[in-house]
Parts: C-alpha cells; structure tokens; sequence
C-alpha cells in the first residue's frame, strides 16, 4: 500500500516541485529545428528557449538551463559572424524546453512518468 501511495504522489506532483529538472540542451543554431539532448538543471535554473534575431538574416535559437535571475534579459550574441540579440524565455517544469507542451507545462516528461508509474503497477500488482 505504501508503494502505491508512493507512485500516486509521484505522478499527482506538479513537475517543478520534485527537486532539480531535466530540460532540453541545444546549441545556438539557425535551424528551426533543435534536436538537442537531455541536461540536468541547479536548483536555482530554469529551463529557457533563446530567440536571437538580426535584421537582414533568418534567427537562431537555443535551448538548456539558466540562472532564474537571468530569465527575460536580452543579450547580444555572435553565431557565424553576425550579431543576434537574443532574448531568454524561462519555464519551470520538466522539459518544458522541449518541443512537446507549452511553456511551464511540463512537456513530455509527465507523460512519462504517469507511463512508469502504471508499468510498475502491471510488473508489482501484489505491491497495492
């Protein structure tokens, strides 16, 4: 029965209350697509989307953790020899960086967890 409590918490929790967050890392690009890999945020990070932008040329973008103090700053930044202003959005949930899911909404990760959780209820049912 504990286990089952256990599994219900697990899933039931909003995803930024579970301790440091994975978010999607991607290295500025001027691709629209950023396939980008798995990275483990602190504690004080968010998970953030750059948009950089130039005139005259197409934007970039990239993806990974940041200081939660820095969320919303412009900065510039050079990609192949132009100079982009490139604005951070910040997100606070599990993957919320990713392509699944809106902002500070968790992304796909919930999806998966709520997948494990009944995967080890159908491999442990004696555990309820």
């Amino acid at each position: 029965m504990v286990l089952g409590g256990l599994l219900f918490l697990l899933v039931a929790l909003p995803p930024g209350t579970r301790g440091a967050k994975d978010c999607l890392f991607c290295e500025l690009t001027d691709s629209h697509h950023c396939p980008g890999t798995h990275m483990r945020c602190g504690d004080d990070e968010d998970c953030y989307t750059g948009h950089g932008v130039s005139p005259g040329v197409s934007p970039v973008l990239n993806k990974g953790c940041l200081a939660s103090t820095k969320c919303g700053r412009e900065e510039p930044v050079t990609y192949m020899g132009v100079t982009y202003s490139l604005t951070s959005t910040c997100c606070s949930g599990h993957m919320c960086n990713g392509a699944t899911g809106a902002p500070g909404q968790g992304g796909g990760l919930r999806g998966l967890t709520a997948g494990l959780a009944l995967d080890a209820l159908l491999l442990f049912p004696n555990l309820l």
